[in-house]
């Protein structure tokens, strides 16, 4: 594999998709480095989420915030397996929520949200490496956020309406506050 076509995480050595670069490199060590990219895939499979949240800010010239973040929650117990993923991918945070809900232990989320963590090292990771289940149609369409979002299109009311919509066909298709707002109702109204 040459060099341009290896994305490093700022690790010099380990190309995203989970193959060691080096001339030194055993076939164990490649097979090793494979078997870490499969068990992040299928760990994000199970306990992962991709997702878009449309939350009011009043500080935002709009008074909305498109807010993408890529979380992995696990009980308190499995606190490394949190912190594996966030030395690999070298952003992000592991937060605790004190809510136990059916559990007998803190949950514990590790979270990236920087555009630019999520832009360079998480979405590159999962276009390399495709997710099996059907978050990977959830992946798909946190990308086009995030691809809406560096164009800033999240800045202007039509651009945050279509990641509204995009975000609303995630994960649990709930409604998005933001399109049934009314102060989105009545600039909709104003604008057809």
């Amino acid at each position: 594999m040459g060099e341009e076509s290896c994305i490093t995480h700022n690790r010099p050595n380990i190309c995203i998709i989970g193959l060691v670069r080096g001339e030194n490199m055993s076939g164990a060590d490649n097979q090793q480095e494979r078997l870490r990219a499969g068990w992040i895939v299928g760990f994000v499979d199970g306990e992962g989420t991709f997702s878009v949240a449309i939350q009011k800010n009043a500080e935002m010239s709009l008074g909305w915030q498109a807010f993408p973040e890529f979380v992995v929650t696990q009980g308190a117990k499995s606190l490394g397996a949190l912190e594996e993923l966030k030395s690999f991918f070298g952003c992000g945070g592991i937060y605790r929520n004190r809510r136990h809900d059916n559990h007998n232990e803190d949950i514990l989320r590790y979270c990236v949200r920087r555009i630019s963590d999520l832009d360079e090292k998480i979405v590159p990771f999962f276009k390399m490496n495709p997710l099996k289940t059907s978050k990977k149609d959830d992946f798909e369409k946190f990308v086009q956020v995030i691809e809406l979002m560096k164009a800033k299109r999240q800045l202007t009311f039509d651009g945050l309406q279509v990641i509204a919509k995009i975000a609303q066909g995630m994960n649990s298709r709930r409604k998005s506050k933001f399109l049934v707002s009314s102060e989105t109702v009545r600039q909709t109204l104003y604008t057809e």
